[in-house]
């Protein structure tokens, strides 16, 4: 079942009665059972939420998100329990090989390049050489093909070919760099949080990477796996930006960019809402580390070139 992603910028409090979420705010009372969420974003400094509700949440694998002042996520909740032989999985995952870990980041560059190459090509109606830098990833990527293909990418990505965009803004990928960053970073932070959460839910650590291993980062797994999936939050906001004026995150704004993850993406004999997808993804991961598996099942982003 396709669950829903629910928003809240008003003050309110956040309660529940009989496996319902009860929202109360100022102007109106709603309810929704709390097995239908997948995502509750948190985005203003005075919302209550109750420990029952909260429990409740985090038993169903809802990925709770809270945000900064500046609206930006900062934080989720997480299910501690999210598999039912979750020792084992940790522990063969924590014990996994460096050349497995190697393969399966050649595995994740590789799917994350030709994506950013389909794109590329779908936003320049430009023929583009990323699928070759993917043919030339190496276990491992130690030659940083990723670097290579993402500053073709990005200097690429705003072409004076969409003259609208190009005329706006002169574009440079920043963390915390100007408009439009800040969907970006939004929409990532989002995406982060959908993979996390689906990690979890098979059994897997999200501290433990396959590649990112920054000792302060709690979901370097989540950042290795979410790779992949990045070209669609460009998508999104190229789409955003061409039919916005806006250069902050507005409520309509963000709420687009949380569409994301009911967006539908391919796999070979099947198609998937994104947050389906990413626990597919995230149980073959599971796969490998359990010696069941040899690949990380992605899917295919768009089922069609740009020329059909």
């Amino acid at each position: 079942m396709l669950k829903k992603s629910i928003l809240i910028e008003n003050k309110a409090s956040i309660t529940s009665k009989n496996l319902q979420l009860v929202i109360q705010s100022e102007i109106r009372e709603s309810t929704i059972p709390i097995e239908d969420i997948g995502f509750l974003v948190l985005d203003h400094q005075e919302i209550y939420i109750s420990l029952p509700a909260m429990n409740l949440l985090v038993e169903n694998n809802t990925g709770v998100i809270i945000c900064t002042k500046n609206h930006l996520p900062n934080g989720m909740f997480l299910n501690l329990n999210g598999h039912h032989i979750q020792q084992e999985i940790f522990r063969n995952q924590i014990d996994a090989s460096l050349p497995l870990k190697k393969v399966l980041w050649q595995q994740t560059i590789v799917e994350k390049i030709k994506n950013q190459g389909q794109l590329l090509e779908r936003v320049t109606a430009t023929k583009n050489h990323l699928d070759y830098l993917a043919s030339k990833v190496l276990s491992g990527d130690t030659s940083n093909m990723e670097g290579v293909a993402a500053q073709h990418y990005w200097k690429s990505f705003f072409e004076p070919s969409d003259k609208e965009l190009a005329n706006k803004i002169t574009f440079k990928r920043e963390r915390f760099g100007d408009y439009p960053n800040n969907f970006l970073n939004y929409g990532y932070a989002i995406l982060r949080a959908a993979t996390a959460r689906a990690l979890v839910g098979s059994g897997l650590l999200c501290t433990i990477g396959i590649h990112h291993k920054n000792k302060y980062n709690a979901f370097a797994l989540a950042d290795d796996i979410m790779e992949p999936f990045r070209p669609l939050i460009d998508e999104k906001v190229i789409e955003i930006m061409r039919k916005y004026e806006d250069e902050e995150l507005t409520t309509a704004i963000k709420s687009e960019l949380l569409q994301v993850l009911t967006r539908t993406v391919y796999f070979k004999d099947e198609k998937s809402p994104l947050m389906v997808a990413l626990q597919k993804t995230s149980a073959s991961l599971q796969q490998c580390f359990m010696g069941t598996k040899k690949k990380i099942k992605y899917p295919q982003l768009w089922n069609s070139t740009p020329t059909e």
